[in-house]
């Protein structure tokens, strides 16, 4: 067995719970390829000066109706305020956002896309879209949909239960 998979396995190889067993095992692979991903896309940004972490901010950003105050996006990226804040001030000096007070609220941080963060992307979607594709390239079509279905339902019920409801929970078969 190979180091990757001893780490992976450590305290999983007794005779106990096989179930237990292979979700430990899933939460564990989640993390490494995350922490893999996520060193590919720093190297693959690096040029651009933003980091993962910082694109990811950027990426659900765009996704809203109206620009977020920082405690609404720091709740939907399930990320504390200071350290959103911070990763916010970054980008703003990287001029991708502007950081402006709510009319309602003079107290609250609204976050509003520049037009250098939409130049950026159009030119970055496609090479970046591809290096993807070419990382996820060992899993069938119908392994990526399931992957993305069942990761989808992980996450919405991790966001549950940080929320205080009681996620849905599937027979364990």
């Amino acid at each position: 067995m190979d180091l990757r998979r001893q780490i992976l396995n450590l305290g999983l190889e007794s005779g106990g719970d096989a179930e237990r067993a292979e979700r430990v095992l899933l939460f564990r692979l989640l993390l490494a390829s995350g922490m893999e991903l996520r060193t590919r896309m720093d190297r693959l940004l690096a040029d651009s000066g933003l980091t993962t972490q910082q694109a990811m901010v950027l990426q659900v950003l765009q996704g809203q109706p109206e620009p977020p105050t920082l405690k609404q996006l720091a709740a939907s990226l399930a990320m504390s305020h200071q350290n959103l804040k911070q990763i916010a001030l970054a980008l703003e000096r990287k001029g991708f956002v502007e950081i402006a007070p709510d009319p309602q609220d003079a107290r609250a941080r609204r976050l509003h896309l520049t037009r250098q963060h939409h130049r950026f992307w159009k030119h970055r979607n496609t090479d970046d879209h591809a290096e993807v594709e070419q990382w996820t390239a060992a899993l069938s079509t119908a392994e990526v949909r399931g992957l993305v279905r069942g990761l989808d339902k992980l996450h919405r019920a991790l966001m549950q239960s940080r929320d205080g409801a009681t996620p849905p929970t599937s027979s364990r078969r």
